[in-house]
């Protein structure tokens, strides 16, 4: 079983940065892939990025190619999510997601980012 917890997220201008956070209670971080969605009020809750349980593989949506960085720490059980040259399209509840090799999937509590134009 693993808990999440995502932090960093806030209201922030057209073309800021902000970097999300997730903080991994698991005791094997690197057990899990992990994963970035979104979801804006009245819309589906959307895979935005994902990383493989090394490291070495990653997925975007094409929404934020080139904008958006995912990345993980397994010795600090903490994955990241660097957001750069933010768009109010952007907006929404940001939550992390965990995926066990075994199938066991696991999600954080959100967190808000709201651009402004």
């Amino acid at each position: 079983q693993v808990q999440l917890a995502e932090s960093g997220g806030g209201l922030v201008q057209t073309g800021d940065s902000l970097r999300l956070s997730c903080a991994a209670s698991a005791r094997s971080f690197s057990s899990y892939a992990m994963s970035w969605f979104r979801q804006a009020p009245g819309k589906e809750r959307d895979c935005v990025a994902a990383i493989s349980v090394s490291g070495s593989n990653t997925h975007y949506a094409d929404s934020v190619k080139g904008r958006f960085t995912i990345s993980r720490d397994n010795a600090k059980n903490m994955a990241y999510l660097q957001m750069n040259s933010l768009k109010p399209e952007d907006t929404a509840v940001y939550y992390c997601n965990a995926v066990a090799h075994w199938g066991g999937t696991y999600w954080g509590q959100g967190t808000q980012v709201t651009v402004s134009s």
